[in-house]
């Protein structure tokens, strides 16, 4: 008797120790789940940043690691909820997280079979394995899955538990959410999903590799029919349902987007990723303010371009040429279209914003309404005539001297300031930047925006670096009626889970009165008409512009503008080696103007036609022609003018 109560004390006291060791266990177990809840419970996955164009069409899809369309319960469509709910867990509403009765079924079955079977996880449970837990099949990851799962079932509703998992299961191809999948295998929002197409998505989390239909269709749409099938067994399909999702073999897309606008895409990540770091993780959605026809029209212009000037000079085709062409909204600096580059692909250098080039002659509009603002009139004359200009040196020994040309090697004598635009004759130039003071000249280059200026006579022929962004701001003092507007592609920015909106308003900077502006802009549309820009001439649309040529030909630009856009192209050898003789932008960038205008208005034929006339403009006769004036640019002071009313 006391042997037996000794035996019995003992296993007594040993038991107490296993339930100690076995509470503390699981006390253990419970605490180190802490953190796996929390991430569920307080669940805020990576997603994806959408990119759309000016008309809400979907351009592009970046994101850091994970592909992930949000979401909420309130739009997943019913159907989706029964199939999958069908599918992996029938009782999903009835039970706290863990299916008791299921296991033991699994068990037995297994048991029969002599090799797992069948599985008996809650979708509660494949939840917290999907987010938190590994893979590897252990004793104390299944009891700390348990543990999770009915963390969690006490602290979120079932639809909760749904919306996480529908969001955050992974559906193959770098789709995580089936919104993702959706869109991505059919191109469709999940709204407008087939039940067949719901059905082969709710097949893929099983084995996304294994029943993945961009490469064994098969394999997924039998398994979508037994899920279909399931569906018709409970009950929850009619008997029309099921034989018509049966039929149904839906198209699938091996990928879920092309990148349909990649430079204007690029651009807008450039101005967006330092102040919005978490660009491709909070599900940003950005409405750029390009759009999408004109977008791919300009990259069709520019690769147009590229062929023409290897057939023009075949030797270009062992160089580095590119090329780069950007398209705003002058009104308001909304960029229409972006091309950074020939090919994205290839070299994705943004030469918009990366590239600083000598703008060559397209500088001299600006030198020209200058001497406009103090006083000159487009038949006030200058003279275009030879100058030599001695170079300082460091050592007073060494003479150096600098003799500029006009680009035909000839010299016209005195000359009106319009037929010295139109023809950009460079010596005419540098005598009215003289005659104007170089001071005031540098003074008022600094009073547009320009900055960095070189202090010397070479600032007449466009001795300026400048990216292609910021001179074509600059450039809207012309086309936007004295007027600069600020540069801008995106128009809005939208977190759809924090319900935020962040609109981008137009900005501005009031320059000189439109009158004078518009004294500029008749001169540019005569040099498209009859002077260096004629290439870039379309019929049915009135177009003023300017060519650019530098140095030893090696950047060749055209800018120019309608009444309501504005456009410039660069062309040259990213090593800025010469594009060849008589290179210039005239004859390389202004054709694939031409070309993109012709284009555009079969695309766009609303775009207004013909510049309007301030109020102020009034026009006189001289030398038998009709000229302008203002009040700021009176007629010159000859005894033949006109004046008309």
């Amino acid at each position: 008797m006391v042997l037996f109560k000794k035996i019995f004390t003992f296993f007594l006291i040993l038991g107490f120790l296993a339930l100690l060791i076995g509470v503390g266990y699981f006390i253990y177990l419970y605490n180190s789940t802490r953190f796996a809840s929390e991430k569920i419970i307080y669940y805020n996955p990576p997603l994806s940043a959408k990119f759309y164009d000016r008309n809400a069409n979907l351009i592009a899809v970046k994101y850091k690691e994970e592909n992930r369309f949000f979401i909420p319960y309130n739009k997943i469509p019913g159907r989706v909820i029964e199939t999958l709910i069908a599918t992996e867990d029938t009782s999903f509403f009835e039970h706290e997280g863990i299916n008791f009765n299921a296991i033991l079924r699994a068990l037995i079955k297994d048991i029969k079979a002599g090799k797992k079977v069948e599985g008996a996880s809650t979708i509660t449970q494949q939840l917290v394995r999907n987010i938190y837990l590994n893979r590897k099949k252990t004793i104390q990851r299944k009891l700390k899955e348990m543990i999770i799962s009915m963390k969690v079932e006490h602290f979120l509703t079932k639809e909760e538990i749904l919306e996480r998992y529908l969001n955050q299961i992974y559906f193959g191809h770098g789709y995580y959410g089936i919104a993702t999948a959706a869109f991505g295998y059919f191109h469709k929002n999940l709204k407008d999903l087939s039940l067949k197409e719901i059905a082969m998505l709710i097949a893929l989390p099983k084995g996304p590799s294994l029943y993945d239909p961009t490469k064994n269709y098969e394999l997924n749409i039998k398994r979508a029919n037994s899920i279909i099938k399931r569906m018709y067994l409970l009950g929850w399909i009619s008997p029309a349902e099921y034989k018509q999702a049966i039929l149904q073999r839906p198209k699938v897309y091996q990928y879920m987007l092309k990148n349909k606008a990649a430079w204007a895409v690029d651009t807008a990540i450039r101005r967006l990723i330092d102040k919005y770091p978490d660009l491709f993780t909070k599900g940003y959605e950005i409405y750029l303010t390009i759009d999408l026809p004109t977008q791919q029209l300009a990259q069709e212009s520019i690769k147009w371009n590229y062929n023409r000037l290897i057939n023009l000079n075949p030797e270009l085709n062992n160089s580095s040429l590119n090329g780069a062409l950007i398209t705003i909204t002058p009104q308001n600096g909304e960029i229409l279209a972006i091309v950074g580059g020939v090919d994205f692909q290839k070299n994705k250098f943004n030469r918009i914003l990366q590239s600083k080039r000598s703008v060559g002659s397209a500088i001299k509009p600006f030198i020209y309404q200058i001497a406009l603002n103090i006083g000159y009139n487009p038949a006030s004359l200058i003279a275009d005539i030879a100058r030599t200009f001695k170079i300082p040196t460091d050592t007073p020994q060494e003479e150096k001297y600098w003799k500029p040309k006009n680009y035909e090697k000839n010299t016209l004598g005195l000359i009106t300031l319009r037929e010295a635009l139109i023809h950009s004759r460079n010596l005419a130039t540098i005598n009215l930047v003289m005659s104007m003071g170089l001071d005031t000249v540098i003074k008022e280059m600094y009073n547009f925006g320009f900055d960095k200026l070189p202090v010397n006579l070479s600032i007449a022929l466009g001795s300026v670096g400048e990216n292609l962004w910021k001179f074509s701001e600059l450039y809207t003092i012309f086309s936007n009626y004295g007027v600069k507007s600020k540069v801008h592609i995106i128009k809005k920015i939208v977190i759809p889970r924090e319900n935020i909106t962040i609109s981008i308003k137009p900005t501005y900077e009031y320059i000189e009165p439109d009158y004078q502006a518009y004294l500029i802009i008749d001169i540019l549309k005569d040099v498209v008409k009859k002077g260096t820009g004629r290439n870039a001439n379309v019929k049915g649309i009135e177009i003023a512009g300017k060519t650019g040529t530098t140095n030893d030909f090696k950047d060749a630009l055209f800018c120019g503008f309608t009444p309501n856009t504005q456009t410039i192209i660069w062309f040259g050898n990213d090593d800025s080696t010469t594009l060849g003789k008589r290179m210039s932008g005239g004859r390389v960038s202004a054709p694939a103007f031409a070309f993109f205008y012709k284009k555009l208005l079969q695309i766009h034929p609303e775009l207004i036609r013909k510049f309007k006339i301030p109020k102020g403009v009034k026009t006189y006769e001289i030398n038998g022609k009709k000229e302008l004036f203002t009040q700021e640019s009176p007629p010159p002071p000859q005894k033949t003018y006109v004046p008309v009313f």
